[in-house]
């Protein structure tokens, strides 16, 4: 395995191990785990889990949900899974080596009450020189239409989708979820106050049917380049986005 650093996320709540080079957890799954609507008993996939960033956030603000990652890379799901030990979630978080296309059998379909991604940025052009972050952050054989597709399916009928994805994207997402969820809310996270976003956190439900709203969203920084209070307590203090 590659050199990898021992980092902390919320505060220090959290220790995550990842690689020193390549893809390495930013805010953003502090603020995908953050939207999930999870209750004690309710079982979540974690669409691209890489080292387990979300599924850790929100196994520490959710202790009795269950949370299964799913990823391709065999050397992130190695320190996902020295990150569950390291922060005592054995037997409540887990991660399993697969693909979209070919997610392990145990991975049922219609199986889970929410589904939480974090898909690749890049539809393509030049990739990264490391191959783990290119292969986490561009499109390869599998584009964005192929992983909305595959995520909504593994949810229960009224099951959540929750996402994370670049603002410039949007159209793609909506498109990709047309007919397929309801409920969609579009929620920007807004750089700074007068800012385009430009990430969006989508939410929807399967087999519900109720109209779009988008959202007023959170602005992420104060002028003076600090994180505002609504944004510092989700990345601080494991706070949920309502």
């Amino acid at each position: 395995m590659s050199e990898y650093t021992e980092d902390t996320l919320m505060g220090g709540r959290i220790l995550l191990r990842q690689p020193a080079e390549g893809y390495r957890a930013a805010i953003d799954p502090l603020f995908l785990a953050a939207a999930v609507p999870a209750q004690d008993g309710h079982l979540v996939l974690d669409v691209g889990s890489g080292v387990g960033a979300a599924s850790l956030c929100l196994g520490w603000r959710v202790p009795g949900c269950r949370i299964i990652g799913l990823e391709p890379q065999a050397e992130l799901v190695a320190l996902a899974r020295d990150n569950i030990t390291l922060n005592n979630m054995t037997g409540r978080v887990e991660t399993v080596i697969g693909s979209i296309q070919a997610p392990p059998p145990r991975l049922a379909p219609g199986s889970f009450h929410h589904v939480m991604t974090n898909p690749p940025y890049h539809k393509g052009g030049t990739p990264s020189p490391h191959a783990g972050k290119a292969q986490a952050n561009t499109e390869a054989e599998v584009d964005v239409a192929a992983w909305m597709r595959m995520c909504v399916a593994m949810l229960r009928p009224k099951g959540t989708l929750l996402a994370v994805h670049r603002a410039d994207r949007l159209d793609e997402l909506l498109a990709a979820l047309q007919g397929r969820v309801g409920e969609v809310i579009v929620f920007p996270l807004w750089p700074k106050r007068g800012r385009a976003a430009k990430r969006i956190l989508l939410r929807a439900r399967k087999s519900v049917h109720s109209p779009l709203t988008l959202h007023p969203g959170l602005i992420l920084h104060e002028e003076d380049g600090r994180y505002s209070a609504e944004a510092d307590a989700v990345l601080r203090l494991g706070a949920a986005i309502d």
